[in-house]
């Protein structure tokens, strides 16, 4: 164990106390007891946070758990993370799972695997071709979703540009399953949509494109939809 502000290295497993750290590494199996702030935690094993994490750069290739609050600037997670309250994490790259006990926000979002977040989820850029669930509220000046499988949902979805389109999926043979998309109101300046189930869609100009059910579009500018698509009633505002 060395002293604050130089390297933890845990290969075996144990208990270590937190306080202030250069970099973590974690190979083995670790429990940090306090608060712990580093300028970078690589997680290959287990490790449990039962508090507060900060950091700069957080990678984690095994399984990371945070109890309480987390505070990163690069994320990437290939394996799975879980944080117990907030996760403030400026740029995340999700190849494996997220999940957010309270509340997710940050600047830029890139999901390939999927997030599940039990609050509301905030970035400035919000880019999905893989799945998530979101009990709150995403919003994100630009919201791109790509549905390769599965269904991927939030209770409000708002945004400035909003893209939703079902893309082939190259890892099923016969891509049979495509992705599907709910939430019981998405608004937004520029929308479009597929393969999207929705009580209310209200925009400045609304694309409902194929495999959508929307209850009520309500649009200011422009308004078309794909004859594969259900919308039961449409009203300009």
């Amino acid at each position: 164990m060395m002293e604050k502000n130089g390297n933890l290295i845990i290969n075996g497993s144990g208990s270590y106390p937190g306080g202030r750290y250069d970099k973590i590494s974690i190979r083995g199996e670790g429990t940090i007891m306090t608060d712990v702030e580093c300028s970078a935690l690589k997680v290959y094993g287990t490790s449990e946070a039962a508090e507060n994490v900060k950091t700069g750069s957080v990678k984690v290739f095994g399984e990371a758990e945070v109890k309480r609050n987390m505070e990163a600037e690069d994320t990437l997670v290939m394996g799975t993370m879980m944080v117990g309250g907030n996760a403030h994490l400026k740029k995340i790259k999700i190849l494996g799972l997220l999940e957010v006990g309270d509340g997710l926000t940050g600047d830029e979002a890139n999901i390939k695997g999927s997030i599940a977040v039990n609050g509301d989820v905030e970035f400035e850029t919000f880019d999905s071709s893989g799945g998530f669930e979101i009990k709150g509220l995403l919003t994100a000046d630009t919201i791109k979703v790509g549905l390769r499988f599965g269904q991927s949902s939030a209770e409000e979805i708002g945004g400035g540009k909003i893209t939703v389109k079902k893309k082939s999926n190259t890892l099923l043979p016969f891509g049979k399953e495509i992705g599907s998309l709910s939430a019981k109101v998405i608004e937004g300046d520029d929308i479009y949509l597929e393969n999207t189930k929705a009580d209310i869609v209200r925009g400045n100009k609304v694309k409902i494109g194929p495999g959508c059910q929307i209850g009520v579009v309500e649009y200011r500018d422009d308004f078309t939809h794909d004859s594969k698509a259900t919308v039961k009633i449409t009203t300009k505002i």
